[in-house]
């Protein structure tokens, strides 16, 4: 535990998305004091087209109260 995802468009390379989640697991150790082991990242690529109904609306819109950093954007608007 943890184990975080990470929902972004597609187009990253290979080498960003393993920089990204060596930085999320650095940190993760650092805020949450767990060892390398014990935590895990997936990272899902989702086309812009897609992002509205499959990851804004069920997983930000739908859980506002429970999000730590909001985003500054809508694209239900």
């Amino acid at each position: 535990m943890p184990h975080v995802t990470v929902k972004l468009y597609p187009g990253k390379s290979e080498q960003q998305k393993t920089q990204l989640a060596e930085r999320i697991v650095k940190d993760v150790m650092e805020a949450l004091g767990s060892t390398e082991g014990a935590i895990s990242v997936a990272i899902e690529e989702v086309s812009p087209t897609d992002w509205p109904e499959t990851v804004y609306r069920p997983e930000i819109a739908s859980q506002w109260d429970r999000l730590y950093k909001k985003p500054g954007y809508n694209p239900l608007k």
